[in-house]
């Protein structure tokens, strides 16, 4: 019987680890959580210009929750942009949401292709990985064509409309940094 349950428990673990990896590693939904927030950041966001799931500053792993559209996004009305600008901001923000939705849709396949294998009595977790591997692939371009979208936007500001995105991205890495601060402070670490 102990052998019974510990081979059990080690089964819905690996099964959660796989679930907890495909699911995270599939999302191409672009980081800030509701509809509107764009590929690159939002409340949940992940870094500077970065996409979801720790990705940073250009789109690569290790940042933490600035994102550039979510900025621009929250900046619109106080970056007075052209015709032209505001062109390329509904497109940005156009294939924002889609990426989102793809991505919700490439997680879901990945829930989907666990769920079934572990219907089976000797489920196939490399099958799963493949999926979610797949998956994380596809999400990953999904990001690095928003981001760009984004960036290139971006590139069209003027000095002075830089200045205010600048502006607005220290406000939020010094709030950022004096979070964590506080929590090591609170935790120890």
């Amino acid at each position: 019987m102990f052998s019974r349950y510990r081979f059990r428990r080690a089964l819905a673990s690996l099964a959660a680890g796989i679930l907890a990896v495909g699911v995270g590693a599939a999302s191409a939904q672009p980081p800030g959580p509701p509809p509107g927030h764009g590929p690159m950041g939002g409340p949940a966001g992940h870094g500077p210009m970065g996409g979801p799931y720790g990705h940073g500053p250009m789109g690569g792993p290790q940042s933490h929750g600035i994102g550039l559209d979510q900025t621009l996004q929250d900046l619109k009305g106080k970056l007075f942009l052209d015709a032209t600008q505001l062109a390329a901001w509904d497109a940005a923000a156009a294939q924002s949401n889609t990426a989102r939705e793809t991505g919700r849709g490439l997680r879901e396949k990945v829930g989907n292709a666990l769920r079934a294998e572990l219907a089976k009595p000797e489920p196939d977790f490399a099958a799963v990985a493949a999926v979610a591997d797949d998956a994380e692939a596809q999400g990953r371009t999904l990001r690095r064509q928003v981001r760009d979208q984004w960036l290139k936007l971006y590139a069209t500001f003027t000095p002075a409309q830089k200045a205010v995105v600048r502006y607005a991205f220290q406000q939020r890495v010094d709030a950022r940094e004096g979070f964590r601060e506080r929590m090591r402070q609170r935790f120890g670490g």
